[in-house]
C-alpha cells in the first residue's frame, strides 16, 4: 500500500495577501504536490475561492477568529484560541497534521507554537532558520533570524546544533561548516556575546569560527550562520534591501536609451532565469527551530507560489525527519 500523503495545516487568514493568495497557493499545493491540505480559516470566506467540489487532498477547517499582523502576539494567542494560527499549531500537536504554514503574524505563529507544539527540553525559546540563496549552490542557513533579540551564548550554542542537524535533513549535507556572525574573522573579534559564544561554539561539529557579513550568498566559507535574532534581523533586511537596489539600478539601465532597450530584449530573460535563485517566492519561507512540530513561516507578503513553495517545504521537513534530528542534536550535547 501506498504511504500516505503528508498533511500540511495552512493558516488562510494570516498575511497581508490573505485569504485570496493563501488558497490559491494551498489550492497548488493539493491538487500539484500530492499534499493533503488541511486549510484553515472562516468558511465563508474561504469557499468562493475554491472549485465545487474540493480537490481530494484538501479539507476546509472552520475558525472564527483572525490574528492581526499588528496584534500583540502572546496576548492575541492566548485570546484567540479560534484563530487559523492557533487551531493549525493545535492541529500539529493532536497528530491532525504532520506540519504548519502560515505567512500571518510571526510572533503570533511562534507564540502559538510554543505553547501547542511546546518545546524542545533544553531549549528556553525557538529560533527562525532562514534560507539565504547562494548562486549556483545549496542556500546557507542563517539562525536567527528574529524570534530573539537578546541572546545568550548558551542560545546561540543550541542555535548552532539544531541549525546543523537542520542543514543535514533539509539539504543533505553529511558536515554541514557552521559560522558565527562576526565583525570580523579573528578569534577576538566582535562584542561579548560574540566573545563568549566563540568559546562555546568550538565544542559543535563543523564549526569554523567567525564569518562576516561578506560571507552571506557566497558558497565554500559556511553552510550555517549562527547569531542573535537582532543582529539576524538586520543582515536580513539588508540583503534584501541591497538587492532591490541593485535589480533596480540593472534594470534601469537597460531601460535607459533605445540602443539599451534592444539589447534588454536579449538579456532580461537571462537575468530573470539566473535572478530566479534570489526568488523569495521559491525558497519556501523560514523553518522555526526547537519546537516539537514543523512549522513554517511564510513572509507575510506572500504570493500563491510562495505559499506553494511553502507547503513543499514542510512536506520535506517531514519526509526528512527534521525535528527529530534537531532534537537528537540537542539530546546528544547535553
Amino acid at each position: 500500500m501506498a504511504d500516505a500523503p503528508c498533511t500540511v495545516a495552512v493558516d488562510a487568514m494570516g498575511g497581508d495577501r490573505a485569504p485570496g493568495e493563501i488558497v490559491a497557493g494551498a489550492l497548488e499545493a493539493a491538487t500539484t504536490l500530492g499534499v493533503r491540505i488541511l486549510l484553515h480559516g472562516r468558511v465563508e470566506e474561504l469557499r468562493p475561492l475554491l472549485p465545487d467540489p474540493l480537490p481530494e487532498l484538501m479539507t476546509l477547517v472552520d475558525t472564527r477568529d483572525v490574528i492581526a499582523m499588528d496584534d500583540e502576539p502572546l496576548a492575541a494567542v492566548r485570546k484567540q484560541k479560534d484563530s487559523s494560527i492557533v487551531v493549525c499549531a493545535r492541529a500539529v500537536r493532536d497528530g491532525a497534521a504532520d506540519a504548519m504554514v502560515s505567512a500571518g503574524n510571526t510572533g503570533a505563529v511562534t507564540a502559538a507554537a510554543v505553547l501547542r507544539m511546546k518545546r524542545f527540553r533544553g531549549v528556553p525559546s525557538p529560533a527562525i532558520a532562514v534560507p539565504i540563496p547562494v548562486p549556483g549552490h545549496h542556500p546557507q542557513v542563517l539562525v536567527d533570524a528574529g524570534a530573539v533579540v537578546d541572546a545568550s551564548p548558551e542560545r546561540l550554542l543550541l542555535y548552532a546544533q539544531m541549525g546543523g542537524a537542520y542543514a543535514r535533513a533539509r539539504y543533505g549535507l553529511d558536515a554541514p561548516t557552521i559560522g558565527l556572525l562576526s565583525n570580523g574573522e579573528e578569534p577576538g573579534k566582535g562584542d561579548d556575546l560574540r566573545r563568549r559564544s566563540y568559546q562555546l561554539l568550538h565544542s559543535v561539529p563543523g564549526f569554523v569560527g567567525n564569518v562576516e557579513g561578506s560571507d552571506f550568498m557566497h558558497a565554500g566559507r559556511a553552510d550555517v550562520i549562527v547569531t542573535d535574532g537582532f543582529t539576524g534581523n538586520v543582515a536580513l533586511k539588508s540583503m534584501e534591501g541591497a538587492l532591490r537596489s541593485l535589480a533596480g539600478v540593472v534594470f534601469g539601465v537597460l531601460d535607459a536609451t533605445p540602443e539599451t532597450r534592444e539589447a534588454a530584449t536579449v538579456i532580461t530573460p537571462r537575468l530573470l532565469e539566473a535572478a530566479q535563485v534570489y526568488d523569495p517566492d521559491l525558497t519556501g519561507g523560514a523553518v522555526l527551530l526547537g519546537v516539537d512540530g514543523v512549522c513554517v513561516i511564510s513572509h507575510g507578503n506572500s504570493s500563491a507560489r510562495a505559499v506553494a513553495s511553502s507547503v513543499q517545504l514542510a512536506a520535506d521537513c517531514v519526509e526528512a525527519g527534521a525535528v527529530r534530528r534537531m532534537q537528537e542534536a540537542v539530546a546528544n550535547a547535553r
